[in-house]
């Protein structure tokens, strides 16, 4: 497994956010994680990419224990973070917001990385000149994930990517991820639009109140009753 998180713990002062939390992605699989708000998707994303201290249990990367590594040494060792609500750098030009992202890498391998993400996502080479902030919340989401690429991570968290678009954008982002699986990319997606998440997943879990109460492949969880119950609608 690239990713083992055993009997995983984090608190915000007295409150427990994950309560002994349990899960592992393989290289090359595509997770999803789904659940209410409050269930606790996000501390646990950012509890494995370094941003909030674990208080008990283990994260381990590719074999070696992280629990305690400092999020810019997680970068470096390829876990990258796609943020809830995009977090572009508003001002400044698509072109920068990409280079932010490749600071783990040699100068000499910015231009090819700035080139495979052009390719990629078009739509960012032709407005490569414009302020990140004028882009659509769609096209702000694309340079939210083309950024993180430009690192070349291992893993990558996704944090609600469908957040605030409108159906037909969130239709392009859920084909860029498929993309991206079938591209080999590692990917961990927390999603509140379980149909979506579940549907493209090879394996998903259920997160209710900081726990873990359900785990399966993507397709047998969208015909699990209690999930198709509390989450789809059904």
């Amino acid at each position: 497994m690239l990713l083992e998180i055993a009997n995983l713990s984090s608190d915000y002062g007295r409150i427990r956010a994950l309560r002994g939390v349990s899960l592992a992605i393989g290289e090359g699989e595509l997770v999803s994680l789904v659940g209410a708000n409050g269930a606790g998707k996000t501390t646990l994303l950012r509890t494995i990419s370094g941003i909030r201290p674990a208080s008990g249990g283990s994260v381990t990367f590719d074999g070696r224990d992280i629990t305690k590594t400092p999020p810019d040494r997680r970068v470096r060792m390829g876990i990258v973070q796609v943020p809830e609500g995009r977090q572009v750098f508003a001002p400044m030009r698509v072109e920068e917001n990409l280079l932010m992202g490749a600071y783990t890498r040699p100068r000499r391998e910015h231009g090819p990385a700035l080139a495979k993400q052009y390719e990629m996502f078009p739509a960012l080479k032709e407005a490569r000149n414009k302020q990140a902030g004028t882009l659509s919340g769609g096209q702000q989401q694309m340079l939210a994930v083309a950024r993180a690429l430009m690192s070349n991570p291992r893993l990558l968290l996704l944090d609600e990517p469908s957040l605030g678009l409108a159906p037909k954008l969130v239709d392009e982002v859920f084909e860029t991820i498929v993309g991206l699986r079938e591209a080999g990319v590692t990917i961990f997606l927390v999603e509140q639009n379980a149909w979506k998440a579940l549907s493209i997943a090879d394996r998903g879990y259920v997160m209710e109140t900081g726990e873990i109460t359900l785990t399966d492949s993507g397709q047998a969880l969208l015909t699990n009753e209690r999930v198709k119950a509390a989450y789809l609608g059904l």
